[in-house]
């Protein structure tokens, strides 16, 4: 059986801390540890270990070498494997079930990896998914987990990412060729759907909301088809499709924010667990 070289867990934590923080001063405090301590567990996984510079001076900035940033990916998935190890192994309560609601919109992008990591972590979970628009998500209070959509200044919750919307079409679409511009888009109750709308009032572009769908991977079909362009939360966007913008002719759009709302009803290790990965999910 071949061996493999090995890496002290605390060595990668220590390199992630001082990643994190920016310096060794900082990670130290962080650490709970003397700087001189921190000093040496970086010569040893520099010198002994990887061989390599893993930080680089930039003026007064301490700044992560080609090497560092490839090691420092591996190093935070090291450990996030290792504590869904001991995890697993010391929460063996952890079985029952959870529901988590979220718009289609998510369904795709993000939640296959979150709940794959979480099966893997919790295999004896049961997870209830239920996919409606962000606007009947809210009117609901029998979900344990809730993702929904909210304008910048009505976030409630906790805050997972915040994105601009983008215009997207189809490669190939021939847009300065539309004298009314076909929109694919949410129904009325989306305010992004809103947005769109007064956007293009506002700069008195021509246009016609020709296709409707609460669901995303409708609306992206059509707008795949070459049918019509769309404005969605920009990682929303296949890769198979162009963004567009003012360069098009089309105006500006703002950021919307993706929020997690916990029911207070419900709270339990289990959903609190499924509230972390969603929340590192959406850091992706």
């Amino acid at each position: 059986m071949a061996e493999y070289p090995t890496i002290d867990s605390e060595l990668l934590r220590t390199f992630v801390a001082i990643a994190d923080q920016g310096g060794f001063t900082r990670a130290a405090e962080v650490l709970n540890r003397t700087q001189s301590a921190v000093s040496m567990q970086m010569k040893r996984l520099e010198m002994d270990v990887v061989k390599r510079n893993l930080f680089q001076r930039a003026g007064r900035q301490l700044e992560l070498t080609a090497e560092g940033q490839l090691l420092l990916s591996y190093a935070r998935r090291i450990l996030k494997l290792q504590g869904e190890i001991i995890s697993t192994l010391r929460e063996p309560h952890m079985v029952g079930s959870v529901s988590i609601g979220t718009p289609d919109d998510y369904v795709m992008r993000f939640l296959p990896s979150i709940l794959a990591r979480f099966a893997q972590s919790y295999p004896m979970v049961q997870v209830e998914l239920h996919c409606e628009p962000s606007y009947q998500l809210l009117q609901r209070k029998d979900l344990d987990l809730t993702i929904v959509t909210r304008k910048p200044g009505t976030e409630i919750g906790q805050l997972l990412r915040q994105e601009k919307m983008v215009w997207a079409q189809a490669a190939g679409f021939a847009l300065q060729e539309q004298s009314s511009l076909p929109l694919a888009m949410f129904n009325n109750d989306c305010f992004c759907r809103e947005w769109a709308c007064n956007a293009l009032d506002t700069m008195e572009r021509d246009y016609r909301v020709a296709y409707t769908s609460p669901s995303l991977s409708a609306i992206m079909a059509v707008v795949g088809a070459g049918l019509a362009i769309t404005a969605q939360l920009e990682s929303l966007i296949p890769a198979d499709m162009q963004i567009i913008g003012e360069e098009h002719g089309l105006p500006s759009m703002p950021s919307a924010s993706i929020v997690l709302l916990r029911n207070p009803q419900a709270q339990s290790p289990i959903t609190e667990c499924l509230a972390e990965y969603v929340a590192e999910g959406f850091r992706l």
